[in-house]
C-alpha cells in the first residue's frame, strides 16, 4: 500500500494551493482529481483555436502589497503570473439599462472615492463611510495579512450586519447602494444575505485593482505545474475517492479509490463541495447536527455563458479589457433571486487574447443563473439532452446578442458566437456538485465547513469554506495548512518566502 503525508482532493485554485504548501514544507503529497486534466475553474478551453476562461476572468489585488501578490509570492509563483491590469480611468462601466444610466468606475480606493463622489453629488459622506467601513473590516481581519493569518480570529460587528443594511444605513440612493454592491456577481450572493465584512473581504481587491492575467486561468495552471516538479508533489487525473478503511478513533486509517487502488496518508483534505465531502464520509461517524448543517447549505449563482469572438481585420482602435457590468435595475436582492424571470444583469467581458502572433478580441458574456433554470435537464448527459434544452440555450444566446448589440451595434456583422455554455455544462465539463460558481452561499451567521473535519485526519478547505474566488480559495488553503503543519515550521515558511 503506497503511503503519502497528504493527500489533496481537488484540484482547482484551492487544491493546488494547498498540495504545493505541503509540498513546501518536505511532505510527500498526492493530488487526487476526478477530471482528465488539473485546474478546475481556472483551466481554460480552446474553441477554434482561441483561448475562453471557464471561471477565471478578472482578479484585483495583484498590485504589489495586494493580498493576491502576497499569496503569489509566498508560493514562489509571483513572477509565472503576469497580471494585465484594466485601464486605470474605466475598469469596470456599470450600465443601469431602465435608468439609461452609465457610470464609469476606476480603480484605486481613492479614486474610485473621487468618481463616486463626481456622479452622486451629495453623498460624499455615505461614500466616505462605505470605504472607510470596508478598509476598516479587512484591517482588523488576521486572514487578510499573510503575517498575521496563524492569528485566531474573532467576529466583527460588521460580520452580523448584512450588506443591505449597512447601506441602509448610509444613503437612501438606490443608484449608489447598486453600485457599491455591483461586484455580487463576483461572489453570487444578495446583498441581504451576505454579511457587509464578507462583502468587503472579498470586494477590497477590485478596487484597490483589477487585472486579467496574461495566459488567463491557464498561467495559474502552469504556474502550480512548473512549481510541483520541484517537490514529492504527484498528481492522478481520472481517479477519486470512493470509500474510507480502518477507521479507528476517528482517525482513517486509508482510502479507497475509484481505479480501485488503496493508500494511506496520515491526512486528506477536501478542497472540494461539502456535500460532495458529505456522500464520502461514513454517516456512523458524523452527528446529526453535521449533516443537516451541510445539507442547509444553498448554492450560489452559476452563469449562462456566451462565448464569442469579433472577426479578424474588425477596426476599433480603443477595444480594450474592460468589463461591462449590465442591470436591468437597481434591486441586486431580486436580480440573484432564482426566482426572478426578468430580464437578467449581464457581465461583458472584453480582452485581447494573443493568437497565432495575431491579437483577437473576445467578448465573454455571464448572466446569472441557478440550477432551478436547468431542472428539468439536470439527469440528462451532454451531447444527449433533449432539443427543449437546445432551444433554451438558443433562446439565451439570441437574448444576450440582442443587448450587446443594442450597446455595441458595430458588432453586429462581426461578432460570431464560438460557444455558449449553462449550469449544466459547467456541472459536468468541472465534475461540480451543481454547476454553482462559487460552490455555497457564504450567508449571514452561516457556520462554514473548514479545517478539521469530524474524522480527526480530515480537512476541509476551498471557496466554500471560506470566502468565494479565487482569494477565498488560496487563502482557506493557507489557514487550513497552518493547522497541519506545526506552528513553528509554518510562521518559518511563511517569513522565508514573504521576505
Amino acid at each position: 500500500m503506497e503511503k503519502y503525508d497528504d493527500i489533496v482532493v481537488g484540484s482547482g485554485i484551492s487544491g493546488m494551493t494547498m498540495a504545493l504548501i505541503l509540498g513546501m514544507n518536505g511532505r510527500k503529497v498526492l493530488l487526487l482529481e476526478k477530471n482528465p486534466r488539473i485546474g478546475g475553474a481556472v483551466a481554460r478551453f480552446y474553441k477554434k483555436g482561441i483561448p475562453f476562461d471557464t471561471g477565471f476572468h478578472f482578479t484585483g489585488g495583484l498590485q504589489k502589497g495586494g493580498i493576491l501578490y502576497e499569496l503569489l509570492t509566498a508560493l514562489g509563483i509571483r513572477d509565472l503570473i503576469q497580471p494585465a491590469f484594466l485601464s486605470g480611468d474605466h475598469a469596470i462601466c456599470c450600465i443601469f439599462e431602465t435608468e439609461n444610466r452609465q457610470y464609469k468606475i476606476p480603480y484605486g480606493i481613492g479614486n474610485v472615492k473621487k468618481k463616486l463622489k463626481e456622479y452622486f453629488t451629495g453623498e460624499a459622506s455615505a461614500i466616505d463611510g462605505y470605504f472607510d467601513k470596508v478598509e476598516h473590516v479587512c484591517a482588523q481581519t488576521p486572514s487578510m495579512n499573510l503575517r498575521t493569518l496563524t492569528t485566531r480570529h474573532q467576529s466583527l460587528e460588521e460580520d452580523f450586519i448584512s450588506l443591505d443594511e449597512m447601506l441602509g444605513r448610509l444613503t437612501r440612493n438606490p443608484l449608489l447602494k447598486a453600485v457599491l454592491s455591483g461586484f455580487a456577481t463576483c461572489y453570487g450572493v444578495k446583498p441581504e444575505e451576505i454579511s457587509f465584512a464578507d462583502h468587503s473581504r472579498i470586494c477590497l481587491g477590485f478596487f484597490e485593482s483589477i487585472a486579467h492575467v496574461k495566459g488567463g486561468g491557464g498561467a495559474f495552471v502552469k504556474a502550480f505545474e512548473t512549481k510541483f516538479r520541484d517537490f514529492d508533489i504527484n498528481i492522478r487525473c481520472n481517479d477519486f475517492i470512493v470509500d474510507l478503511a480502518g477507521i479507528h478513533d476517528k482517525k482513517v486509517g486509508s482510502f479507497i479509490l475509484s481505479s480501485g487502488e488503496e493508500i494511506s496518508s496520515d491526512n486528506c483534505i477536501f478542497t472540494i463541495h461539502p456535500r460532495e465531502i458529505l456522500s464520502i464520509l461514513p454517516e456512523k461517524h458524523l452527528s446529526r447536527a453535521f449533516i443537516n448543517r451541510v445539507n442547509l447549505f444553498e448554492s450560489s449563482i452559476g452563469f449562462f455563458s456566451v462565448f464569442a469572438v469579433l472577426e479578424s481585420g474588425f477596426e476599433e482602435p480603443d477595444f480594450d479589457d474592460t468589463i461591462f457590468s449590465i442591470l436591468p435595475g437597481c434591486d441586486l436582492n431580486q436580480l440573484l433571486d432564482p426566482a426572478y424571470t426578468g430580464t437578467p444583469a449581464l457581465l461583458l467581458i472584453k480582452s485581447v487574447e494573443q493568437v497565432g502572433g495575431e491579437n483577437r478580441k473576445t467578448i465573454v458574456a455571464l448572466e446569472p443563473s441557478f440550477p432551478e433554470h436547468v431542472k428539468a435537464w439536470k439527469d440528462s448527459q451532454t451531447g444527449m439532452r433533449p432539443q427543449e434544452y437546445q432551444d433554451y440555450k438558443k433562446t439565451r444566446v439570441d437574448a444576450v446578442l440582442k443587448r450587446i448589440f443594442r450597446l455595441f451595434p458595430e458588432y453586429k456583422n462581426s461578432l460570431r458566437v464560438l460557444d455558449s455554455a449553462s449550469v449544466l455544462t459547467f456541472r459536468d465539463y468541472l465534475n461540480n456538485y451543481d454547476g454553482s460558481a462559487y460552490g455555497i452561499k457564504q450567508k449571514l451567521n452561516q457556520f462554514n465547513v473548514i479545517g478539521q473535519l469530524p474524522l480527526r485526519n480530515l480537512y476541509a478547505a476551498g471557496q466554500s469554506s471560506l470566502l468565494p474566488g479565487l482569494l477565498g480559495a488560496m487563502l482557506s488553503s493557507f489557514i487550513v495548512a497552518g493547522s497541519i503543519l506545526d506552528e513553528d515550521t509554518y510562521n518559518k515558511f511563511l517569513l522565508k518566502n514573504l521576505c
